[in-house]
């Protein structure tokens, strides 16, 4: 008898073999109830006294929690059931036994603390809670490759090992190489713009790693970006890609995932477009007297964007030169850069790259960086380079804001900050 899902054993008739864990157990006496979980649903498998096999009675009074069985039985309707089917047993084997007491608890009520959670997050993975969580990251992650496979883009894997700063600073986590000193990639903008210098369209899926000593409820010190690049565009072209995948991935979300946000109790909307100088919000907020930096968005003037233009993903163009990173295109005092803002918080910063050899030196030198150490980047550009543009948006941190998270390591399957390297 082959394996039946749990969902799919709702749409059959007569017997039936599932295997799943032991989300819960009752005892009533005369009645016992086990409730048994797999990725796919839940099943409640009864047995009745005198009626039922003894031995098999017996044991549904001895399952532990979040042990993995395998349960052969007959399905019968039952008004009262969840979903309104009962499994009545004819055989129960335990396949790998959960030892009492547990970690922690995995329950629908859990209350156990995000950090107790982590700790232990093999059996974490067990909540539906944390299930939902992924599924519908998985489903982000698959919306986005859809979407940029309908815009002939070719997805590409870079280098996780690099050899100096792919955007300057000190936040690069240093290994060694052999006998040489290298660094954990910050980012794969170098190697992607290369890539679109020749292929026009690529995107990628990347780990990038920061060692910047922060910690707080948004940033982690290694996460995954949804990384583009488009030959022949500017800032103004690639702003409006990433409106649309934003919107197509979070359409997909809605339409695949309801049951999961649901449970999540998350509410989500296809997002609008807007664009605004970073002039036009600074008087903005000076009017709604809310600070923020000479050459950068506060986290208090980004909740403002989001109470003037909700439900928005807010394109903040036109960044001053000074706030952006050498490759960025200057537009006089500006720069062809932008950040997009959605529900309070930054998720992407992109723009137009310098694809001028010269330009780019200089901009290196202005950033204290040494030309020598980016030859092979500025050389690549000497041999019919076009203008390009692109940008990068945080999985995590989106994930976080469409099902509003208080911390974005519960979008993290193993996360990795300042204080945790385990599990």
């Amino acid at each position: 008898m082959e394996r039946t899902m749990i969902k799919e054993a709702f749409a059959k008739e007569g017997k039936v073999l599932l295997k799943g864990w032991v989300h819960d157990t009752r005892d009533l006496k005369k009645v016992r109830f086990l409730v048994l979980k797999d990725i796919s649903g839940r099943i409640q498998v009864t047995g009745v006294n005198g009626k039922t096999d003894p031995k098999i009675f017996e044991l549904l009074d001895n399952l532990n929690r979040e042990s993995a069985v395998e349960v052969i039985g007959k399905l019968q309707e039952s008004s009262q059931a969840p979903g309104g089917k009962e499994l009545l047993p004819d055989s129960i084997t335990m396949i790998a036994e959960a030892k009492n007491p547990l970690p922690i608890d995995a329950s629908d009520y859990s209350k156990t603390e995000l950090p107790l959670r982590l700790d232990n997050r093999f059996l974490d993975l067990h909540s539906t809670r944390t299930q939902a969580i992924f599924k519908i990251q998985s489903t982000i992650l698959q919306g986005y490759r859809d979407f940029m496979i309908k815009e002939n883009a070719i997805e590409a894997m870079f280098p996780a090992l690099i050899g100096s700063s792919s955007e300057g600073g000190t936040d690069l986590f240093k290994t060694k190489y052999f006998e040489k000193e290298a660094y954990l990639s910050q980012s794969c903008q170098l190697y992607k713009q290369m890539l679109a210098c020749s292929m026009e369209k690529v995107f990628a899926i990347f780990t990038v790693w920061r060692a910047e000593k922060h910690n707080t409820t948004r940033h982690l010190n290694e996460a995954r970006q949804l990384d583009y690049e488009e030959a022949f565009a500017d800032d103004k072209k690639v702003m409006e890609v990433m409106g649309r995948c934003m919107q197509f991935i979070v359409k997909k979300v809605i339409d695949e995932r309801p049951e999961e946000l649901e449970s999540l109790k998350a509410k989500l909307e296809v997002p609008k477009v807007k664009y605004i100088t970073f002039a036009e919000v600074k008087e903005i907020m000076k009017k709604e007297k809310v600070k923020m930096p000479a050459h950068d968005l506060s986290g208090d003037a980004e909740k403002k964007l989001e109470e003037l233009y909700p439900n928005t993903i807010t394109f903040v163009t036109e960044w001053p030169l000074a706030g952006k990173t050498f490759y960025i295109m200057p537009d006089g005092e500006n720069s062809k850069g932008f950040d997009a803002i959605w529900k309070g918080m930054e998720i992407s910063s992109g723009g137009q790259r310098i694809h001028i050899p010269e330009l780019l030196e200089e901009r290196l030198k202005a950033h204290k960086l040494n030309p020598k150490d980016f030859k092979s980047y500025i050389d690549s550009f000497r041999f019919g380079a076009p203008p390009h543009a692109g940008w990068g948006v945080g999985l995590e941190r989106i994930t976080m804001l469409m099902l509003g998270l208080d911390n974005i390591r519960e979008a993290v399957l193993f996360p990795r900050d300042r204080e945790r390297l385990t599990p």
